[in-house]
């Protein structure tokens, strides 16, 4: 009796019933078409999912997306995400970074490192990705001299032969190397920035590409401060190496800088300058206790241009004026110890941009630094040698040289108004050989001593009261 009356209270309300059964049907289509939609987020979020190596700025960040940067640490968005897995970040102008999170076996004759978690799964699904670990991916001609390098996850591998405890860094050299400002810009201030983001407190293993024996001998201690494993020199390698993991490329926030933003521990070009003294120590200068302030003249010689060609008498002016000057002449072979000793106790520095004033890096914070600025070099005198003073709180000065003190009047003639008066006309299309040649290589400096001296007065009054406080 009960079905039938409920039948008939059905058929009496035929659109109630009807409405029903709609609804029905519509949650239906909604849930799967909500469960696709999740299913298809998911599959993405994994697919595209990349370490949290980079970084970007602040805006439009959320509070979780800066925490998750700041840790600097894989996404890992569920706990079943497989922990060995190959991810790159190549979203940085200077530079691109990949990592295989996991075991790994480098094969040196193939330049490939092999993800052993899957291909002891058998898995299918080939990851392949390749990567030249230089911070300077914008520039082509460079790159092209850079050794590229496999990661994959298959299908096979040969036997691992050399087993490590700790993790691979791995990088190239090439380059611009045996030029002191690129050893530092290209190479110990990326590798800073890395090690401070990725391995803080982490044990790891340098494995270098295009590593010359004089070069590890020159900044041997430096390395050291990185890294007590011995450096595995990869074009050298004829077995192959397994390690816990591996991370390849370098880190760049552009030139001459690091970003407190940018890493986890909000490092600046300071805490690299620190870095050096503990490396090197604050050095005893032989000389005797200084009565009056110290500077050094960055000098450079031979014919690589940037010369200061009355530099007898700007040494004698500076005297005159006060400081004692003691002339720096870095070679290849120049002790590192010996020159941070000797610029972290002085007081000023002066010199014509070109890779001697990278030594600045030794000055301590608030000593007095003057960039001496040849015709046409304006933008990357402040690129390179502006920013180092601002990131290490120098008291800077620049000085831009007129048209009668640069060696390109006698060349063009005072009239050439392109070259010699709108360089940046010139350079509008970018720094070509050309370009370069001739502002950065050709052109010497015979500087207006009566015009440096008021220059050099004002530094010297600067010196005498930072010597009273710092000593």
């Amino acid at each position: 009796m009960m079905k039938i009356n409920v039948a008939k209270k059905k058929a009496s309300n035929p659109t109630m019933a009807l409405m029903g059964l709609t609804l029905f049907v519509l949650m239906i289509i909604v849930l799967g078409q909500n469960q696709y939609f999740f299913l298809a987020s998911l599959q993405s979020f994994i697919t595209s999912t990349s370490h949290t190596i980079s970084h970007h700025s602040d805006h439009g960040d959320t509070s979780k997306q800066k925490s998750l940067r700041a840790q600097d640490q894989p996404l890992e968005p569920f706990s079943s995400a497989p922990k060995s897995i190959i991810r790159c970040d190549r979203s940085h102008y200077f530079y691109d970074i990949c990592s295989i999170n996991g075991p790994t076996i480098f094969d040196p004759f193939e330049s490939t490192f092999y993800d052993m978690d899957s291909i002891n799964k058998n898995e299918t699904n080939i990851i392949v990705e390749k990567i030249k670990p230089y911070p300077r991916k914008w520039e082509n001609f460079t790159m092209g001299q850079i050794k590229e390098f496999t990661l994959t996850t298959g299908p096979l591998s040969p036997p691992c032969l050399i087993h490590h405890k700790a993790q691979a860094l791995v990088f190239c050299l090439g380059g611009y190397t045996g030029n002191f400002f690129h050893d530092i810009n290209d190479g110990f201030i990326p590798l800073f920035i890395t090690v401070n983001s990725l391995f803080p407190n982490q044990d790891f293993i340098l494995v270098i590409s295009k590593l010359e024996d004089w070069w590890v001998q020159k900044y041997k201690d430096l390395l050291q401060s990185f890294s007590n494993y011995p450096i595995i020199n990869i074009d050298k390698e004829n077995v192959t190496h397994c390690f816990p993991s591996a991370t390849l490329g370098l880190m760049s926030h552009s030139f001459m800088n690091i970003d407190p933003k940018l890493t986890p521990s909000s490092k600046t070009l300071i805490d690299f300058h620190k870095f050096l003294a503990t490396t090197y120590g604050t050095g005893q200068s032989q000389l005797q206790p200084q009565s009056r302030p110290r500077l050094i003249l960055a000098s450079l010689d031979g014919n690589v241009g940037h010369l200061i060609l009355n530099q007898d008498e700007l040494r004698v002016v500076t005297e005159q004026i006060g400081f004692e000057v003691i002339l720096l002449k870095p070679r290849k072979n120049t002790s590192l110890h010996e020159s941070f000793g000797l610029i972290h106790s002085s007081h000023a520095m002066i010199g014509v941009h070109g890779a001697a004033l990278t030594h600045a890096l030794f000055l301590r914070p608030s000593s007095i630094f003057i960039q001496i600025i040849p015709i046409g070099a304006e933008g990357v005198s402040d690129l390179c040698f502006g920013r180092l003073a601002r990131g290490m709180k120098l008291v800077y000065e620049e000085y831009k040289i007129g048209v009668e003190e640069s060696s390109l009047m006698e060349k063009f003639g005072k009239e050439n108004s392109l070259v010699l008066k709108h360089p940046k006309a010139l350079q509008k299309n970018g720094w070509s050989k050309e370009i370069m040649d001739i502002y950065l290589r050709e052109q010497n400096i015979k500087l207006d001593l009566n015009r440096f001296r008021i220059y050099l007065a004002k530094a010297f009054k600067k010196a005498q009261v930072y010597m009273a406080i710092k000593g």
